[in-house]
C-alpha cells in the first residue's frame, strides 16, 4: 500500500473488489467481522480508500445489499426468460431464485447479511424498494391474493433455512418447491 500513489487508478475495479471483500468477510466470519479496517485490508486499499468510495460502514453495507438484489435481480430476469407461461411468471422466479439460495446454503452471502437486513431500517428500505418495484412492474400477471401467498411461503422458506443452519440435522424441504411451482402456476379463478 504504500505505493498506492503510483498505481494507476482503476476506481470501478477498486469498488468492486470493495463489495466482494465485504460479502465474503460476511460469510467467512458474519456480519459483526466487518469494519472498515477489515474490509481495506482485504481489498488491499487504505482505509481512505475504502471511505473516497463509500462514506461509512453503513454506505458500504448497502452498496453490498444493492449489489446482491442486483444479483437476484439478473437471476430472477434468467428464470423469466425461460419460463414461457406469462400468468405467475416472477412468482415461479422468485420462488426458483429462493430455491437456489436455499441450495447454497451457509455459503450465501444472504445468508450472512439477513439478520443485518431484519435488524437495520436501511436495509429493509431497500429491500421493500426493490420488491415494490418488482410487484408493480408485474401486477398484470402476478396480483393474485394466491401468488402473494406462493411469494410468502418462499419468503418462509428461506427464513426457516436461515434459522435452521445449526440444526444437527437440517430440514428437507426439496418437496416444497414443485409444490409452490405448482402454485404459481394456477391460473386464476374465474
Amino acid at each position: 500500500m504504500a505505493n498506492a500513489h503510483m498505481r494507476k487508478k482503476e476506481p470501478d475495479k477498486v469498488r468492486r473488489s470493495l463489495l466482494d471483500r465485504t460479502a465474503k468477510l460476511a460469510v467467512d466470519q458474519g456480519p459483526a467481522a466487518i469494519t472498515i479496517q477489515a474490509v481495506a485490508t482485504a481489498a488491499g486499499v487504505t482505509k481512505g480508500g475504502l471511505l473516497h468510495h463509500f462514506a461509512n460502514k453503513q454506505a458500504l453495507l448497502e452498496a453490498v445489499f444493492a449489489d446482491l438484489l442486483k444479483q437476484l435481480t439478473d437471476e430472477i430476469d434468467r428464470y423469466m426468460a425461460e419460463d414461457p407461461q406469462p400468468f405467475g411468471r416472477f412468482t415461479r422466479a422468485y420462488v426458483r431464485a429462493a430455491f437456489a439460495d436455499h441450495k447454497l446454503g451457509v455459503r450465501s452471502p444472504w445468508a450472512a447479511l439477513s439478520v443485518t437486513m431484519v435488524a437495520d431500517p436501511g436495509m429493509r428500505r431497500l429491500w421493500s424498494d426493490w420488491l415494490d418495484g418488482h410487484l408493480a412492474a408485474h401486477r398484470a400477471t402476478d396480483d393474485t391474493p394466491l401468488l402473494e401467498i406462493v411469494r410468502l411461503a418462499a419468503d418462509g422458506v428461506w427464513m426457516a433455512d436461515l434459522m435452521g443452519q445449526d440444526r444437527a440435522e437440517p430440514r428437507d424441504m426439496t418437496g416444497l418447491e414443485p409444490q409452490l411451482l405448482a402454485l404459481a402456476s394456477r391460473p386464476p379463478s374465474a
